[in-house]
């Protein structure tokens, strides 16, 4: 089973998103894929609810509590986990332990950088990412294309030696499948339009860096 599990100390910046459309790109090729929500909110489950049954299967499990880690149905392929906000301390370390991979979204602004490099510099220090076994990839989320406060978000990353891996500009598309209970990649098989396969290629640095090319 490969574990990737969705994290950043600060919320808001789009962690369940990022976690629904891993799933959904997933489950569209034909993976056998559990989405775990350990946030207390649980919008990841509100987004199985809603997830209509002529979509690719998403199992769902709810990790809120701390005692549910771990708990994952047999015969899972990709467990994809959407963290809570505020991730630190044990609760990190055990969520960590559990990932082949950890998918950090950051928006652009200050507060954003300021509070992503804290969450990066904690983890660092966690035993499984200092000796390589976890990856650690860098996701810009609903950023504007051509805006100041990109740029600087990717200057101030490359003076930190850190780099995106993907970079996913604003769209209300997003929000609108959301609302469906899908993911952009679960439109694949309807009338695609180019805009629709733009949303899809912005995802595919992510997917190839887990193994999953587009």
């Amino acid at each position: 089973m490969q574990t990737v599990l969705i994290a950043n100390r600060k919320g808001g910046v789009g962690k369940t998103l990022v976690a629904v459309t891993l799933a959904s790109a997933l489950a569209a090729r034909g993976a056998r894929v559990t989405l775990a929500d350990a946030d207390r909110q649980q919008s990841a489950m509100g987004w199985l609810a809603r997830r209509p049954a002529t979509a690719p299967a998403i199992r769902g499990v709810s990790w809120e509590k701390a005692g549910d880690i771990g708990e994952t149905p047999k015969k899972t392929d990709w467990l994809v986990i959407d963290a809570p906000g505020a991730l630190r301390g044990n609760r990190a370390e055990a969520l960590i332990a559990e990932a082949r991979a950890v998918v950090v979204p950051v928006q652009p602004g200050v507060f954003d950088l300021e509070s992503t490099t804290r969450f990066l510099d904690e983890i660092d220090e966690i035993k499984r990412v200092r000796k390589g076994k976890v990856a650690l990839h860098l996701l810009v989320n609903r950023v504007r294309a051509q805006s100041r406060a990109g740029r600087e978000l990717e200057a101030a990353l490359a003076g930190m030696g850190r780099a995106a891996l993907a970079w996913i500009p604003e769209r209300t598309a997003h929000a609108e499948l959301a609302a469906q209970g899908l993911g952009a990649f679960d439109a694949r098989n309807r009338r695609r339009s180019r805009a629709l396969e733009a949303l899809q290629a912005q995802w595919a640095p992510l997917l190839a860096a887990l193994g999953e090319p587009v």
